[in-house]
C-alpha cells in the first residue's frame, strides 16, 4: 500500500477492509479518523518498536510529554521537533516503506 492509498483509505475504507495492516498502521489509521481510543488500543497491542513509536506519537498528541518520552525511548526514537501532522506522515511513510502488510 502506498502512502497515498493509506491516506485515502482513512476517508473511504471501513476498518474491516484493512485487516492486513500492522497494529502500528491501524493505530495511525484510527488516529487520522479522530478515534484516539481505538488508535491507542491498536498501538498498545503492537509490541514492536513501531508500535512504541506510534504509542509515543499518540501520547504526544494527547499532551502527555512524559509518557510520550518513555515510548519514544522504547522505540529508539528521539523526541520530535516537528508538528503532529508532519510526524503522522513521517511515521506512516516509514512504516509503509518498511514492507509492513497492507
Amino acid at each position: 500500500m502506498t502512502f497515498e492509498e493509506f491516506k485515502k483509505s482513512v476517508h473511504e475504507a471501513p476498518a474491516t477492509a484493512l485487516v492486513n495492516l500492522s497494529g502500528a498502521l491501524m493505530a495511525l489509521w484510527h488516529d487520522s479518523r479522530g478515534d484516539w481510543e481505538a488508535a491507542h488500543r491498536a498501538a498498545q497491542e503492537d509490541l514492536s518498536k513501531d508500535g512504541s513509536w506510534v504509542h509515543a506519537y499518540l501520547h504526544r498528541k494527547e499532551g502527555d510529554e512524559g509518557n510520550a518520552g518513555y515510548w519514544y525511548r522504547r522505540a529508539g526514537r528521539p523526541f520530535p521537533d516537528t508538528d503532529l501532522k508532519a510526524e503522522w506522515e513521517q511515521i506512516s511513510r516509514s512504516l509503509l516503506t518498511q514492507g509492513h502488510p497492507g
